[in-house]
């Protein structure tokens, strides 16, 4: 009889041993799903924000020659999209808080804990 008491407590030991593994790799295998996705999510936005930074490079000189051919004066031209793009940065500067810090933060917690969330709400 002592014997079969201790069978089972080496069974338990054993399952709760194999129950904590598979929670470990499941954790881990959580982090690098979360991390991948976040990791996939920047270079696509690195990569469309390069593209598009291409376009409004080539974009700006059209328009600074263009304007600089009505001006009868290349560096006019330069100057006034210069000044456009001062303008810009100045107003991005001092709403940068509501419109790029708050919603980069927000979107990344919202990828970390999508999963959670999911979790949560299957339960």
């Amino acid at each position: 009889m002592p014997e079969y008491g201790f069978n089972k407590a080496e069974e338990l030991l054993l399952q709760l041993k194999a129950y904590f593994t598979t929670e470990i790799e499941l954790a881990k295998l959580t982090a690098a799903d979360k991390f991948s996705k976040l990791v996939s999510n920047l270079i696509a936005i690195v990569l469309a924000t390069t593209v598009l930074l291409l376009f409004v490079l080539f974009a700006s000189i059209s328009l600074a020659f263009f304007i600089g051919e009505l001006m009868y004066k290349t560096w006019a031209g330069f100057l006034i999209v210069g000044g456009f793009y001062l303008l810009i940065g100045i107003i991005i500067w001092i709403t940068r808080g509501k419109f790029i810090t708050n919603p980069i933060m927000n979107s990344i917690i919202r990828q970390l804990f999508d999963n959670e969330k999911q979790e949560n709400d299957e339960d």
